[in-house]
């Protein structure tokens, strides 16, 4: 089963509110949410993908010092 979408509210500058709308503009994203949700998604991959590394430089680390 799913779980339900969670809900945030995003204060924004002026400055970063106009870019998002224009990227919603350009035709990149459908709207200022989805353009959030990816730029959020893209950050939590970056950062898994991080750790991952990390664990694997860790476990070799102790690899080589036993």
């Amino acid at each position: 089963m799913a779980t339900p979408a969670g809900q945030m509210t995003v204060t924004l500058t002026k400055e970063l509110e106009q870019f998002v709308r224009d990227k919603v503009r350009e035709g990149a994203f459908a709207t200022p949410s989805e353009y959030v949700r990816d730029l959020v998604r893209e950050r939590y991959l970056d950062e898994q993908d991080r750790l991952a590394k990390l664990r694997t430089f860790e476990a070799a680390l102790m690899r080589g010092l036993a």
